[in-house]
């Protein structure tokens, strides 16, 4: 087990100092392997934190590029970086941050083809995207890799968040036990028709990288089986609590 340089100790002082944390806590953020899907308006805060809390490897899948309609919400990446690969916008951003995480960029598309090979080598799965397809994918992938999930959503004033562990079996549940199909095309417009609160991303990125903490350390309560919903117009946060489908098409009594 690698020690703490002298400068990783200052850095992490007020994580060690917490007693659910402790040095043992922070070694095991240290040895940690977070995927991160999507460097955009979730996985910029995302990955922000992960990095300053120590996150030993940090994977990024991405295969867009920095425009300038990005940065109004995507806060690690900069004007000066339009034009740039996401994932090598990204690696920079989290180096000046952080030069003891170790940045993995994977600068392509997450498809069913690519998907096994780029899960396979991390702990946990971060997700961002910001399409169904993508998060059902992501979905299947954990549970069929035994890998747990923290993903989150943001639409206009509105986010969403939750861990999912359905490898367990009960009571946990996948993410097709809460949304077993994608709505119909056209049916929920996406951030580019409807819009999105810039801080709203900051939110909750900020909430799942809290979750990716939790879960590696162990400490406080699992989002598994629970939907975190946030309201920013009211400023009202509300938990629903979830359950696993017994018929669920991926993780229901018929399998295995």
């Amino acid at each position: 087990m690698a020690a703490f340089g002298t400068d990783e100790l200052e850095r992490y002082a007020r994580h060690i100092i917490l007693p659910e944390i402790g040095g043992a806590g922070q070694q095991a953020l240290k040895q940690a392997r977070v995927l991160v899907i999507g460097a955009g308006g979730l996985g910029s805060p995302l990955l922000l934190y992960l990095a300053a809390a120590g996150i030993g490897t940090l994977g990024i899948v991405d295969d867009d590029t920095v425009s300038l309609s990005n940065l109004q919400r995507q806060v690690l990446h900069s004007t000066d970086r339009i034009g740039a690969k996401k994932t090598e916008s990204a690696a920079a951003a989290l180096a000046a941050l952080n030069p003891h995480v170790r940045v993995v960029e994977h600068s392509e598309r997450l498809t069913e083809a690519n998907a096994g090979r780029l899960f396979a080598g991390y702990d946990i799965v971060a997700d961002g995207s910001d399409n169904f397809d993508t998060r059902f994918l992501v979905n299947d992938t954990c549970y069929r890799l035994q890998k747990t999930l923290v993903t989150a959503a943001i639409l206009r004033f509105d986010g969403q968040l939750s861990t999912f562990k359905a490898y367990l079996g009960d009571p946990h549940p996948c993410y097709r036990c809460v949304f077993p199909e994608a709505p119909p095309p056209g049916s929920i417009p996406s951030c580019q028709e409807a819009g999105v609160l810039g801080a709203l991303g900051g939110v909750m990125g900020s909430l799942q990288a809290l979750e990716v903490v939790k879960e590696i350390t162990g400490i406080g309560d699992s989002m598994s089986g629970r939907l975190l919903l946030y309201d920013a117009l009211r400023g009202d946060f509300r938990t629903v609590k979830l359950r696993r489908d017994p018929h669920c098409r991926l993780c229901g009594d018929h399998e295995a």
